[in-house]
């Protein structure tokens, strides 16, 4: 990897990890490690170009079917793929299928891109990571060997112990918060050959443990707010993300599309930026 190296487009793929949830913003959009990356690479390219076309609650072969292609036709100098997680947490889920789109995807993705990015996702620690890890370690194994083959990078968020601590994740405990996905697109970044900012994998400070009554009334409002929606859309065979599309998709046309910062240097949130089209010309 070229250190100190140039990029002047990113795309990402995947689910709800890569568009952004749960890091908040005040006006009730996500923002995400992707966006992130994506406003710190734009102030060193001008006329940087990003889409973003992962959306929450997608399967492995949703991801393929829906997205890749889209992605591919960019022919982004950086391309994320981030995938599989949420087969892997469903009760019943065939591993060959998952892996076998996965390969996939990145037979597709590599070749349209200068590089390609894969990530070993963080886990959580508690009973989910314990009952999953052996079909996350499966799927992790496949990310490795598909770089090895591809030239694509891997990011191990899940090697790094700091990553799974409870602290930097949301109350849904399925999304990472603010300073996890901060600590993701530093990652990401040191990964491209950027220079570091920040310690990504450094401890969250020890802190008193809450209290008893606190943890208790944590879990009731997890079990309410999030855990029997969940266990609700599993019985249905809803989805999350049924109805939505990549925040720079055109479900009209099938086709995705870039945006770019509103300003030369002084680039925002993703909502800041402006949507170009199919020739690279402002849309304002």
């Amino acid at each position: 990897m070229e250190l100190n190296a140039s990029y002047t487009s990113l795309v990402a793929v995947g689910d709800s990890f890569t568009e952004g949830m749960s890091d908040l913003l005040p006006d009730g959009t996500y923002r995400g490690w992707a966006d992130v990356l994506a406003s710190r690479l734009a102030l060193r390219s001008p006329g940087f170009r990003y889409a973003n076309l992962a959306v929450r609650g997608k399967l492995i072969g949703q991801i393929v079917d829906e997205q890749v292609g889209a992605a591919a036709a960019l022919g982004a100098d950086v391309v994320t793929l981030v995938g599989g997680l949420n087969d892997t947490l469903r009760p019943k889920c065939d591993m060959g299928m998952v892996k076998g789109r996965l390969e996939e995807a990145v037979e597709r993705l590599a070749p349209s891109c200068k590089q390609l990015v894969l990530m070993r996702s963080p886990g959580r620690e508690g009973p989910v990571m314990r009952r999953f890890r052996p079909r996350m370690e499966e799927l992790f194994a496949l990310v490795d060997d598909l770089a090895d083959r591809h030239g694509a990078l891997v990011v191990d968020l899940y090697g790094v112990p700091a990553m799974g601590d409870p602290r930097l994740w949301d109350i849904d405990r399925l999304h990472l918060g603010a300073e996890g996905h901060l600590r993701v697109a530093e990652a990401v970044w040191q990964a491209l050959g950027l220079p570091a900012e920040l310690d990504w994998r450094t401890p969250v400070p020890v802190s008193a443990p809450p209290h008893w009554a606190a943890r208790r009334f944590e879990d009731a409002r997890f079990a309410r707010q999030h855990l029997v929606p969940w266990i609700g859309r599993r019985l249905t065979g809803r989805s999350s993300g049924d109805g939505r599309a990549g925040a720079q998709f055109d479900a009209a046309t099938g086709a995705a599309f870039w945006v770019s910062p509103r300003g030369e240097g002084t680039p925002g949130p993703v909502t800041g930026w402006h949507r170009l089209d199919g020739a690279g010309a402002d849309l304002r």
